[in-house]
Parts: structure tokens; sequence; C-alpha cells
């Protein structure tokens, strides 16, 4: 018969909504899998899982199911779950989807006409990112603060466009195994040309504001698709060093296609 200690985890668990236990699976399995904790190819051990996370099966059926919509897992064919891994050209092609699909929130916020408060805090994070590269050496909390407005910029991008159907595509498309914009930016800490590569990155930024406000809808589709090609230059970097410690999940990536 269960303690009195465990009958109130029971409760507890059992009163906790089941969204906001499905969601916390999700992200901690994702962190798992992209942190190296759980293998790539390895088979995924539902129990063992329900035990590390302190949730139900219910949630932990729905999040590796949602891992396995966004490409993170494989079913197998017998039952069950492996971490999957990937070509560099799956990571490639995803890259490339995202810019596309952000090419197009660019064109349409430039021929419809982005809000005006929109472009505001837009203008207001590119100019809090200027300061962080105004900085003469970037340490790790410089780099930390510019990977939240680089991610913020673009968040910014989506909401330009007014249109659910382009935020729900992008929100499918940056969940693609390291798609997100700032996917490898991490791995650029330790490189010597780290600053240079984030300015450059920065200046497309300006420039695809400066094409939306001007109406310039293939120009800004343009850039946002050039922008896309810095994350698979980094991917290159990324795949041909290594670079175990600083983003464990390149482990997923094979040279190989």
């Amino acid at each position: 018969m269960p303690s009195l200690t465990e009958r109130d985890e029971v409760r507890a668990t059992e009163a906790e909504p089941t969204g906001s236990q499905a969601v916390k699976a999700l992200l901690r399995l994702r962190e798992m899998v992209l942190a190296g904790e759980l293998p790539a190819g390895s088979r995924i051990a539902e129990l063992t899982i329900v035990e590390k996370l302190g949730v139900s099966r219910t949630p932990i059926r729905a999040a590796l199911m949602r891992l396995e919509q966004e490409g993170l897992l494989e079913a197998l064919p017998n039952g069950g779950y492996a971490v999957r891994t990937f070509s560099e050209r799956d990571v490639i092609d995803a890259i490339e989807l995202r810019g596309t699909v952000e090419g197009l929130a660019a064109r349409l916020a430039a021929e419809r006409g982005a809000p005006a408060v929109v472009l505001n805090e837009a203008r207001a994070c590119l100019d809090e990112i200027d300061a962080v590269l105004d900085q003469p050496a970037l340490g790790d909390e410089a780099f930390h603060r510019y990977v939240t407005l680089n991610e913020r910029f673009h968040e910014l991008l989506r909401e330009m466009a007014g249109s659910g159907t382009i935020a729900r595509e992008l929100d499918r498309v940056v969940r693609l195994p390291f798609a997100s914009p700032s996917g490898f930016v991490v791995l650029q800490a330790n490189s010597p040309r780290a600053r240079d590569m984030l300015i450059v990155a920065q200046d497309q930024h300006r420039q695809v504001l400066e094409a939306i406000v001007a109406r310039e809808g293939a120009r800004a589709d343009a850039i946002m698709r050039e922008h896309s090609r810095l994350a698979q230059r980094n991917l290159r970097e990324a795949v041909e060093s290594r670079s175990l410690d600083r983003m464990p999940g390149v482990r997923l990536i094979r040279q190989r296609p």
C-alpha cells in the first residue's frame, strides 16, 4: 500500500493539468536529446523517462509523438522510439526551409505593410543588438544576450507578416532539428571571426527591416533567404570541428548523407 507521501505525490501529479505535464515532458525530453543525455541511435526506455521526469505515461507518450513529428525521434517497427541521427543535408534542408518561410514572412510584411508598433519594437531590438556588438570582445554573457535578442527579432519578423498561417508554419519549422535562428550561434563563441560574423548577420537584420519599411517585398524575401546561409556555414564549421563540448547535439549529425 502506498505511504502517505507517495499518495500525496500521486494526487499532486493527477491534479496537475495534463497539458502542463505534456509541455514539461516535451521540453525536458527535447533538451535531453539535444544535450546528448539520450545518445544518438539509442532506444527510448519509456519507464525510465517516466521515473526521471516524474510525470505519468500519458504526457510522456504525447511528448514522444511530438518529438517524432519534429524529427528528433523515429518510431521503431516493433514499437517505441529511438533517437534519430541526421545527415548534414537533413539539417541544411531544415535551415533552408526556415529561410524560405522567413523570406515569405518578410515579403508579406513589406507588401501588406507591417504595424508601426511592431516596426518600432524591431528597431529597438536591433539597437540593443548593436550595443552588444559594440563591445570590443564578446564573452559568454554577451553571446547569451545576442541569442536572446536575435530570437526576439525573428519573432517580431513573424509578427510583421500578420499571418496566422505563416506564424504556425514558422513555429513548426524552427522546431526542426537545428533550424532555429540561433541554433548554431553558440558555436561561434570561441571563433576568432565570431564578432565579424555576427556583425554581418546584424547588417542583414537592418537591411531586411529597411526593405520592409520601403515596401520592397522581393528584396526582403531575398535578404532572409541569404540570412539563413550564415546558419548553414556555422553548421559546416560545427560538424568539421565536432564542437561537442559547446553543443553536444552535434553528435546527432553524421557527415555522410
